[in-house]
Parts: structure tokens; sequence; C-alpha cells
């Protein structure tokens, strides 16, 4: 195993090796998150991640869950009301007599996970606190917030200190860092930080770490890095049905199928026997095909599906409940209600109980086919059932009401739901609705979901901002949008390149140059005062 010493130096020159990524600088254009779904056919029913995610080898939670905590809210609170945009760390100053405690500290990190200035400004004050220090879980919440805005370099330095003041690096600090790497698009350094974990963790790197690696590797679209990984390294780590199920689950993800059979085959040549969770893999490739249309290709889909099906069976494999909502899916996605329906019947005949992912793609399948009765009339059959509606399956709502402009009806929906269940509503529901209300010109709803959504502790990120920005924009409220784009900058989330540009070139058509001249003003000082605070972090000026 390598001595620390000599892993150090190389850790802190990767530091220095990152692009520009620092805060605040602008991202490259970048396609909204999975989440925003610009296109839902696109991606698998969430049975099959589900299963495919508890199928791993149990891993510890690698963050903490949020947790009802009064003092938290509190905290949070006084810092997003009360903070100071140029200096972050001032707003801390208005804590004096909260006691800290570790609990404390992740509960409000969790509240602040959007607006990482403000974040790291309270984890630097909670730092300096008389009888308190840092536990591991806080660190790693600090190093996920700023792996999101792609603060890699001082991520790297939170790992140093931690390994300085003795709260070890563990297998999931640097899982974190990891998944945030590749998010990034930063596959080498993810590569590399694997490498160097050794070090930090004083212990040899173990399969499920590997597995682990190739998994984030896959779930983000990188599978032929992981492919190459697995091909160099699988005489180190003896390849079981975990890794070869990454492999194929990755190959399928990204619409290759072929390439996933064909390591079904390597596998069992090698004479390891598949499981169900690598037969759903499988049969969710061949199931996702980006069309089902003309009529041939769909009953093609169902054919190859059904003799899946049969090759299970024949090896005493027996379908489960992702099996079949896997090929239901498939007649959601072809607009097929009453099969849809008739899929769903034939499940709870057969003993399954259909879960929410299962009823959310028929409900999906039945408001785009404008049967909105029918989709309300199997949410409660759902609720009789014992199975909650997610925010996935209210979407399909909201989303049928999207193309309909009907606002009123989306509004109804929401405030019921709201009602309801305060907690259910996603990033992903604020969006849309924001999204359709600003096309629509309904101002003063947008700003009511814009409102519930800072105050649900969701939102706003990163897509909320550049869905809002650029709908501003394309209705010509150029001031409005410049009001939404210096507040994004404050709440340390990094603007993609085509935000600044879409702004750029309206003030100028608009000969509205004096706005953007503030405008450029106040970024530029924000961008000193807030790199001054933080000096031994060495964050650098915007790029332009």
């Amino acid at each position: 195993m390598p001595s620390k010493a000599r892993c150090l130096a190389p850790a802190l020159a990767m530091i220095a090796s990152f692009p520009s990524l620092h805060l605040p600088s602008f991202c490259a254009s970048r396609p909204f998150s999975s989440d925003f779904d610009p296109n839902p056919n696109l991606y698998p029913p969430s049975d099959i991640d589900q299963q495919w995610r508890f199928s791993q080898a149990p891993k510890p939670s690698f963050l903490p869950p949020l947790q009802r905590s009064n003092d938290a809210e509190l905290v949070a609170k006084i810092l997003l009301q009360h903070h100071n945009p140029y200096h972050t760390m001032e707003s801390s100053l208005q804590l004096n007599g909260i006691m800290v405690s570790p609990h404390l500290v992740q509960q409000s990190l969790i509240r602040l996970k959007n607006v990482s200035k403000v974040a790291l400004g309270f984890f630097e004050w909670a730092k300096e606190q008389p009888n308190y220090r840092h536990d591991a879980a806080a660190y790693h919440l600090m190093i996920d917030i700023l792996g999101k805005v792609r603060q890699f370099d001082v991520a790297w330095q939170l790992i140093v200190e931690m390994d300085q003041l003795d709260v070890k690096p563990t297998s999931t600090t640097f899982g974190i860092l990891i998944r945030r790497l590749v998010s990034a698009g930063l596959t080498r350094q993810a590569v590399r930080a694997f490498d160097d974990m050794e070090c930090f963790v004083e212990k040899e790197v173990n399969s499920d770490d590997f597995c682990y690696l190739l998994d984030t590797l896959c779930k983000y679209g990188y599978v032929k890095a992981a492919t190459e990984m697995f091909n160099k390294r699988k005489f180190r780590f003896d390849p079981d049905v975990k890794l070869y199920t990454v492999l194929i689950y990755g190959w399928c993800k990204i619409n290759r199928p072929q390439m996933g059979e064909r390591f079904f085959r390597e596998m069992a040549d090698r004479g390891i026997e598949p499981n169900v969770v690598t037969y759903n893999v499988l049969l969710n490739g061949i199931c996702r095909k980006s069309s089902l249309h003309p009529e041939d290709r769909f009953e093609r889909t169902i054919r190859a599906a059904d003799k899946l099906f049969d090759e299970m069976l024949e090896r005493g494999i027996e379908p489960d409940v992702t099996s079949y909502s896997i090929v239901l899916h498939v007649y959601s996605r072809a607009h097929k209600p009453d099969l849809s329906l008739d899929k769903l019947k034939l499940m709870r005949s057969k003993g399954i109980c259909p879960t929410v992912a299962t009823y959310t793609s028929v409900v999906k399948c039945l408001c785009s086919c404008g049967r909105i009765e029918d989709a309300e009339e199997l949410v409660n059959e759902m609720v009789c059932n014992g199975v909650s509606p997610s925010a996935a399956t209210y979407n399909c709502f909201f989303k049928e009401y999207r193309g309909r402009k009907d606002a009123e009806s989306a509004l109804k929906l929401y405030r019921k739901m709201k009602e309801e269940s305060p907690q259910l509503p996603s990033m992903h529901t604020y969006n849309i609705l924001v999204g359709m209300l600003v096309k629509l010109n309904r101002m003063e709803n947008v700003m009511e979901i814009w409102d519930d959504m800072k105050a649900s502790g969701v939102g706003p990120d990163l897509d909320s901002y550049t869905l809002l920005i650029h709908a501003l924009c394309e209705k010509k409220k150029w001031k409005d949008g410049c009001q939404f784009f210096v507040e994004m900058i404050e709440r340390g989330l990094l603007p993609q390149k085509v935000t600044f540009e879409t702004l750029y070139r309206g003030l100028i058509q608009s000969d509205m140059l004096r706005t953007w001249r503030r405008l450029k003003k106040k970024l530029e000082e924000e961008s000193i005062t807030f790199g001054s605070e933080f000096q031994h972090y060495h964050f650098k000026p915007y790029r332009r």
C-alpha cells in the first residue's frame, strides 16, 4: 500500500490541475438534469433503478437524511433571510447564542444544500465554535454541496483537512466525491480519486468500491469508460454477477442492448449465474427503445420481452414486480391505455402487488391520452390499496395540464397536493409549474410557486433558475431576468454560459447597455469580495 506522504502530494497536485471550475465561474452549456425530463421516453421506469440500487452490497447511507429540527429550521431561516451576499461569513454572526451540535450542523447544512456560499460560511463559522468539532457527516455534506457547484478543488482541500484533523476519510467520503466528479463529466479525475482513496482510508479498495465506481460511471452514461476500467482491472477484482450486471445496465441505459447481451453471454461463459436483477436490467434494455412506432416495432419489442420471460422461467427464475412493470411501461409509452390497464389487472391476478412506479406508468399513459378522469380513478384505487402517490404520479397530471395550457386545473391540483402532503412537491413539480405559468404570463402565480419552493427547502436549483431566466428572456422581461440571474449567483449556483449570453444579447439588442454595465459591475464586486473572504480555499473570480 502506498504511503500517505507519497499520496498527499498527488492529491494536492490534483487540486491545482483541475480546470477552472471555481466558484463563481460559468459552466459550459449542459442539458438539464434527468429530473428535468426533456424526453421522458428515454428514461426507464424507476422500479428498475430502485431494484438495482437495492441489489448492491449493503453500504451505509452516504449522507444523513433530512429530519425534523426546529433549531435547524431557525438557523437556515436566519441565514437565508439575513445573509449578505457580498460577505457570506457575516450572516453567521446572526447566530450568536445558538448552541452548536453535530446534529444541528448536519440538519442545517441539509437545508442549505442549494446555497453553497451560505452553507460554506456556516460550516466555517461552526468550525470555530468552542467545544465543537466537525464530524465526518458534516464534512460529507459540505463536500457534496461543493461538488454540486463543481468546487472540486475546495472539496479536495476539505478531504485533506479531514485527514489532518484526524477525522478519517472513508470510502463513503470518496464515494460522494466520485459521484459529483462523474456527474460533472470529469471521469478521469473520478478514476484518480478512486486510485488515491487507498492512501486516505488506509485499506485496500475492494470489489464493492470498484463496483460503485463502475456503477456511477454507467448511471451517468460513461459506459465506455466503465468498460475500459473493467477490462483493465478485472484481474484484480474478481468479476461477479454484480459487476457484470452493472455493465449490462450501462450499455442498456445508452440504448446499446446488443453490447449488454454480449456481456450477458460472457458472464454465462465464465460460469456466473444471472439473477432476477440481471434479467430485469436486460429486459429493460430491450424495452427502452426511443420509439415504439410504427406498430410492428411495438409488437417486436413485446415478442422479445416475452422470449426473455420464457428464458427466465426455464432457468427457474420467477419474474417479479419489476419485470412486469418494465413490460407495462412499454404499453404505457406506446399510448395503449386499455392494454396498460389489462396488464395491471393481470399482475394483480398473479398475486403481484403493483408498486407506486407501476401505477405511475399507467397514470402517465392515461393522462397523455387525455383520460384525466380515468387517471384520477386509478390514483384513488392505488390509495385504497395502500400505495401512496408520489410526486412523479402527480407530475403526470401537471404535464398534461401544461400541454392543455390549463393553469387553473394545475393550480387547483397543486394547492390540494400541498394541503394534503406539504412535503410531496418535488423540484420537478415546481419546475413544471414555473415553466408553464411563466409562458402563460401568470407572473403572480409564478412568484407564489417560487416562494413555496424556497419555503419548502427543496430549491430553487440551477434548473429552476435557468428555466425561469430563459422564459423571462423570451418574454423580453430583461430586468426581471437580471434580478434572478444575480440572485442565482448570490446563492452560489453556477450559471450556464448560454444563460449569460442570452441575457447579454437581449440587453444589448434592447439598448439597455447601462443595465448590462450595472450587472457586470455587481458580479465583479461580488466575485472579488467573496473570493477574499475565503482566501485559504483559493476561490478564483469569474471567467468571462
